[in-house]
C-alpha cells in the first residue's frame, strides 16, 4: 500500500485493533505521506474518518520522531476536528505530543511551533457538553502540560476542573484530582 486510494480501500471496512496494528506497520513500512492521512481524518464518511484517526494515532504514538516534518501540519489542523470520534485521537496525540517524557526532538519541534491553537480546542471541548469525556480527560492533559508555556491556563484549568467534577462522571472525576493537586500541591 503505498498511495491514498489503497489506504481508503483498506479503511472502507470495519476494523478492528489486529488491522489497525498491521495497518500501521504497512504505513510505516512504505513511508505513507501522514499529510494524506491527517487529510483523511476529516473525510465526510465519518466512520472513514474516524478509522483514519484511530490509524493516525497508532503511525504517530509509536515513532513520532520519524514524523516531525508533520507536526506542525497536524498541530494547523487541530481547530478543524469537529468528528467526535476523531477528537479523541487527536486529543491522545496532544497529550502525548506535549508530555514532559516526550522525546527531545518532539519537545524541540513544539518550542518552534504555536501551540495556543491546542490550547483553545482542548479548553473549547471542556466546556462543550456533547464532547466525550475521554476526550476531556486527555484535553485537560494537554492544557496541564502547556501550562509553563503559556502560565494563564493553570487557573483556567483548575476552574474548568472544579466545574467538571461537580457532576462529573469518575473518570473525569480522577483525572481532575490528579491535575488539581499537581496544580495545587498544597490544597
Amino acid at each position: 500500500m503505498t498511495d491514498k486510494e489503497q489506504l481508503i480501500q483498506q479503511i472502507s471496512v470495519a476494523m478492528g485493533k489486529t488491522k489497525v496494528l498491521e495497518l500501521t506497520k504497512i504505513v510505516q513500512k512504505n513511508n505513507f505521506k501522514l499529510r494524506d492521512l491527517i487529510d483523511l481524518t476529516f473525510d465526510g464518511n465519518k466512520k472513514l474518518a474516524f478509522r483514519a484517526a484511530w490509524l493516525l494515532e497508532n503511525v504517530f504514538l509509536q515513532r513520532p520522531e520519524s514524523y516531525l516534518t508533520d507536526i506542525e501540519y497536524l498541530i494547523g489542523n487541530f481547530a478543524n476536528v469537529t468528528n467526535g470520534s476523531c477528537q479523541r485521537h487527536y486529543a491522545k496525540i496532544a497529550m502525548h505530543l506535549t508530555s514532559p517524557k516526550a522525546l527531545p526532538a518532539i519537545q524541540q519541534k513544539l518550542q518552534d511551533i504555536d501551540m495556543e491553537i491546542v490550547v483553545n480546542q482542548c479548553f473549547e471541548w471542556l466546556i462543550d457538553p456533547k464532547v466525550l469525556i475521554a476526550v476531556k480527560a486527555f484535553g485537560a492533559e494537554t492544557i496541564f502540560n502547556l501550562r509553563h508555556r503559556y502560565p494563564w491556563v493553570a487557573d483556567e484549568l483548575s476552574e474548568q476542573l472544579e466545574y467538571l467534577m461537580r457532576n462529573g462522571s469518575p473518570a473525569i472525576q480522577s483525572r481532575g484530582k490528579k491535575l488539581l493537586n499537581y496544580l495545587h500541591p498544597s490544597a
